[in-house]
């Protein structure tokens, strides 16, 4: 219909809302997206496994009634389970894996009546702060080809920028939503500490630091997705504080006066790029003159310790993988199966006393961060120590491990910490550097405090609204926002 040529305009909620109108038939939306993946994607490579035939299908049987009917959508290729669709965590040694059931979180997702057309890229297992991977090559940043789109929910946030859809599943276990929502200038929000099922595969993932959600353009589309599928699978180990309303409701409701911690120092350590201070200050000054209370702070934790107990948790997590890979192929896994980093990851051993003490330690600067809440009710920094970076810097394969792992710190210095408290946090794109890329700024809240975060970012939305700002117009960007 008409409508289609405004394809792009429209958020996935304005999407539905034209197939329920009948302005546009889910079909017409699918065959939209799939004419702009086909044309966009050799570009940017985000997405690497191809279900438009099984879109096709679940049109023909009949879409339920759900608030995203007929609205293309693709999920992560991490551990989102598509019965009969391939399924890799970007590694050759899952090239071949077909998963015979689906996630949780997908069943939600047809329940909302998503049209899930293919997976994005992802790096081996979401290890990395960018989306390369030995099976699938270098995913690229719309802004700039040359530099990342981010990690590891790349391939997710490039096909949005891209324009390809207006929403994807994303999942951070470190920063893996904020990250490339701050590359390719999106939103992302990362939910607390088992908002959404992780099942049936996993209790949590990463010892309870990872979780999943999406990236988005818009806000409500975050926070629909999110009702879409938040909630307790039964048998869940635990599960986050009920919310007090639908978190769509939230978008016209008043955040109030904030008190808002400003922190430009990353929590690892890290040295902090100008620009992305300078990102941190414009929010600060955008929230000031919204009426909140913004007021430099110091939240100082044990780095060192902290860094190492992660260290601990994803090596252990990782080998546990790999292992039961290795033993559903009937044989061990070799340095030939995996990329050079990730088996030097995996290939660390641990006694359980060391995994033990570091699930100490993070729980312990979990109750830190939750006694920073009692005086704060948001804490704003950068969503990274620098811009987006060039390709290969954070690449898996990567022979400089010295520069990989402070090009890992650059990215997760200030994102990681809510994976380790539990704590949602989001990052919005409010600023762009001289080089027009986008850098954004996180903001997060305390436990179970989605509702303050999707107000917040609803009315920054409305003062300085980011949805037009498309990646053609990168050569006339500038840090003027």
């Amino acid at each position: 219909m008409s409508r289609l040529n405004d394809y792009e305009a429209y958020d996935a909620l304005g999407l539905a809302d034209l197939v329920r109108r009948g302005e546009a038939s889910p079909e017409e939306l699918l065959e939209a997206a799939v004419a702009r993946a086909e044309d966009r994607n050799p570009a940017i490579n985000a997405i690497t496994v191809k279900m438009y035939e099984e879109a096709r299908k679940a049109i023909q049987a009949g879409l339920p009634d759900g608030p995203f009917r007929g609205v293309p959508f693709l999920l992560k290729d991490l551990y989102a389970m598509y019965a009969g669709s391939r399924t890799t965590n970007g590694s050759r040694f899952f090239a071949d894996f077909v998963p015979d059931h689906d996630s949780e979180l997908v069943t939600r997702y047809k329940r909302a009546g998503l049209v899930i057309f293919g997976k994005a890229a992802s790096p081996e297992f979401g290890i990395t702060s960018t989306t390369e991977s030995v099976l699938f090559g270098k995913t690229r940043n719309p802004w700039n080809p040359e530099h990342t789109a981010g990690g590891s929910s790349g391939g997710s946030a490039a096909a949005v920028a891209a324009g390809i859809l207006p929403a994807a599943n994303a999942s951070d276990g470190g920063g893996s939503i904020r990250i490339p929502a701050s590359c390719c200038g999106l939103f992302g929000l990362k939910p607390t500490r088992a908002r959404v099922p992780m099942g049936p595969d996993v209790g949590e993932g990463w010892s309870g630091l990872s979780t999943v959600h999406a990236v988005t353009r818009s806000v409500r589309d975050s926070a629909a997705l999110l009702d879409a599928s938040a909630g307790p699978e039964v048998g869940d180990p635990y599960w986050a504080p009920p919310a007090e309303r639908p978190f769509l409701e939230e978008m016209g409701r008043s955040p109030g006066r904030l008190r808002v911690a400003l922190v430009t120092r990353a929590f690892n350590g890290a040295d902090t790029h100008p620009d992305c201070v300078s990102a941190a200050q414009h929010a600060a000054g955008l929230c000031a003159s919204l009426g909140h209370e913004v007021e430099e702070a110091l939240l100082a934790l044990d780095a060192g310790a902290i860094g190492e107990a992660v260290r601990v948790i994803v090596a252990a997590n990782l080998r546990a993988t790999l292992d039961e890979r290795a033993q559903a192929l009937g044989r061990k896994f070799t340095p030939d199966d995996v990329e050079p980093l990730t088996y030097a990851t995996a290939a660390q051993t641990f006694d359980a006393a060391k995994y033990a003490r570091a699930i100490r330690v993070v729980h312990r600067a979990g109750r830190q961060v939750g006694r920073f809440f009692t005086r704060y009710d948001v804490l704003l920094t950068p969503t990274m120590a620098t811009p987006p970076l060039k390709l290969g810097a954070l690449a898996l394969t990567n022979a400089d491990s010295d520069a990989f792992l402070k090009n890992l710190g650059l990215t997760v210095g200030f994102t990681q910490l809510m994976n380790i408290a539990g704590n949602p946090a989001m990052s919005v794109p409010l600023f762009w550097s001289p080089q027009g890329l986008p850098v954004g700024v996180q903001f997060a809240a305390g436990f179970g405090g989605e509702a303050t975060l999707f107000r917040m970012a609803a009315q920054l939305e409305q003062a300085q609204p980011w949805a037009d700002r498309r990646p053609e117009d990168a050569n006339a960007a500038s840090s003027t926002p």
